[in-house]
């Protein structure tokens, strides 16, 4: 395995921009797997990457030596940098020093509305991404739309919290979410505070698409009125209302319980 220890290394100028600069990583259409945890669930679900990085010290740990073995005898090109060169290319603090290259799955324009979905417009913080992309694959949604103002899906912070979901799913960026709502097959469903039908009185064991919004503003007004109903979540206490993601994840774990009694 080659082992580069110039920073004037012609692929680790390019691994450092696509490291330290989202324009590069949407423009090349290639995001960087950070830690063992991504890129062995990478290989479980999608495959192999196009390159795999690791770390001079890390060559000697078992668990990345494996991974490493099988990216190899796939035919991936595999490079080891100095522990110093490294440390540039992860976002990780304490990682063990892996990375896998890989191309950003694309998906065509989005169809109609026909099966259970997530629905994402504006919303910012990266980990309420993660952690709603995490709860959905764990409730067995396929499908995630992202308007153009939600923060980008593969970026290394969502990745992280998103532990591996990422790679169950079928996740749309960009997307006219008017036009999504306005053409849907099956219903959309978003939560509001002041709505008086709770989640739990509501009927989920039809398909249907979970509309969320900014963290602070909400569902924007005219995406709203177009939502077939809208459900508030009952919480006791004197807390205004939940953190996205946690609301959504009480959604789906509730349209699962009722498809599953």
């Amino acid at each position: 395995m080659k082992l580069i220890t110039s920073p004037a290394n012609a692929l680790y100028k390019e691994l450092k921009l696509l490291a330290t600069r989202s324009q590069t990583r949407r423009k090349s259409g290639k995001s960087l797997l950070d830690g063992v945890h991504l890129t062995e669930a990478y290989l479980q679900h999608h495959g192999f990457p196009t390159l795999c990085i690791v770390s001079e010290s890390a060559l000697s740990h078992a668990e990345v030596a494996v991974l490493v073995a099988r990216c190899e005898a796939g035919g991936v090109e595999c490079v080891a940098f100095s522990d110093a060169h490294f440390s540039t290319l992860s976002q990780v603090e304490h990682g063990i020093g892996l990375i896998f290259v890989i191309n950003t799955p694309q998906f065509g324009p989005p169809g109609a509305l026909i099966q259970s979905a997530v629905l994402l417009d504006n919303l910012q913080d990266p980990g309420n991404l993660g952690s709603i992309l995490r709860s959905a694959a764990a409730a067995g949604i396929k499908q995630i739309y992202c308007s153009s103002g939600t923060v980008y899906a593969w970026s290394p912070k969502v990745l992280r919290a998103g532990m591996g979901a990422h790679f169950l799913l079928q996740i749309f960026e960009n997307v006219d979410l008017l036009a999504l709502v306005g053409n849907a097959q099956i219903p959309v469903l978003a939560t509001s505070s002041y709505a008086r039908q709770s989640i739990y009185q509501a009927d989920l064991k039809v398909p249907l698409a979970w509309l969320f919004g900014h963290e602070g503003q909400g569902v924007a007004e005219d995406l709203l009125a177009r939502a077939t109903q809208q459900v508030v979540i009952p919480h006791a206490g004197a807390m205004e209302s939940l953190n996205v993601a946690a609301a959504a994840a009480v959604c789906f774990f509730e349209q699962m319980r009722q498809t599953q009694s």
